[in-house]
């Protein structure tokens, strides 16, 4: 018979309680309240959400049903409250900030759907002032309104009414950015004895986000020794309403990653930081002169 050592079966009690022990443990959830030194990743279509114990989703991340990637964060009562991308255009990511309005939500704050570079919501008014010559009877363009300010909006829309006299008259619109060339807007002839409704939109071409422009109008009689009188209904900068509305985007000077990503300048983790644009570099531009005789009271 084969000798058996002493000790075997209490080794093999032992060696039953440290497997015993062992599948107990495994079978011990520890706790997930805490992320310590590593990310989560959501990907291949699933979302990261948070909800009430009522079931409302106060907020996800991560692929939208439509299929692009987005932030979707709402109130405890369910209405929304901010977004970013969940939209009908799938690429452009917007930002809305939502009103609390049950019935109909409408975003309060957001960029432009169809320009990178400009605000959409809320639209902001065109600061525009009257002269003494809203009304005047000189042949040679007199301005009527001025004004100055940031271009805030991808679109300026202004509406104007001119009453001229006997020979009619005409009316011209310009806008001038800072450090850039006037662009006639819109110049068009007004018949005698009526009033003439323009209503004009313009896309803010080659202008950036914030870059002070000067808007002037202008108007003029056809015949001496006559009238014409030109009122401001509304002036305005909105956001894009169609594609076809997104403004040209300035011509830009290159900046250092984007020279040296095309090999004509030091590696681009060497390359200094870019210069601000000349529109951003100061809170406002130098004094523009006003034309004489701006009123100071609507008289």
């Amino acid at each position: 018979m084969a000798a058996i050592p002493l000790d075997l079966l209490d080794r093999i009690r032992a060696l039953e309680r440290e497997v015993r022990t062992l599948a107990g443990r495994a079978n011990i959830r520890p706790a997930l309240d805490q992320i310590l030194h590593g990310d989560i990743t959501i990907g291949e279509g699933g979302q990261l959400i948070a909800q009430t114990p009522e079931g409302t989703a106060t907020f996800k991340v991560g692929q939208t049903p439509q299929g692009d990637w987005g932030v979707f964060i709402r109130r405890a009562t369910g209405t929304r409250a901010l977004t970013v991308g969940d939209d009908i255009l799938e690429e452009d990511q917007m930002i809305r900030i939502w009103s609390r309005d049950k019935e109909r939500p409408t975003p309060i704050l957001m960029d432009d759907a169809f320009s990178d570079r400009f605000l959409g919501r809320p639209m902001l008014p065109i600061q525009l002032h009257p002269t003494e010559r809203q009304n005047t009877a000189l042949t040679t363009y007199q301005p009527a309104w001025w004004g100055s300010g940031p271009a805030t909006h991808a679109v300026a829309e202004l509406e104007l009414f001119t009453y001229a006299n006997t020979g009619g008259g005409q009316v011209k619109v310009t806008m001038a950015p800072e450090g850039g060339t006037a662009v006639t807007v819109a110049e068009y002839d007004c018949a005698p004895g009526q009033w003439t409704n323009k209503f004009i939109q313009q896309p803010m071409h080659d202008v950036e986000f914030m870059q002070w422009v000067t808007w002037t109008v202008e108007h003029r009689n056809k015949e001496p020794n006559r009238d014409v009188e030109t009122r401001l209904y509304s002036a305005l900068y909105r956001h894009t309403y169609t594609p076809d509305e997104a403004p040209r985007v300035p011509t830009r000077p290159p900046t250092a990653t984007a020279t040296a990503q095309q090999g004509t300048g030091p590696a681009a983790t060497e390359a200094p930081p870019a210069e601000a644009p000349p529109a951003e570099a100061k809170r406002r531009p130098d004094p523009v002169r006003a034309p004489s005789g701006l009123r100071t009271i609507d008289d």
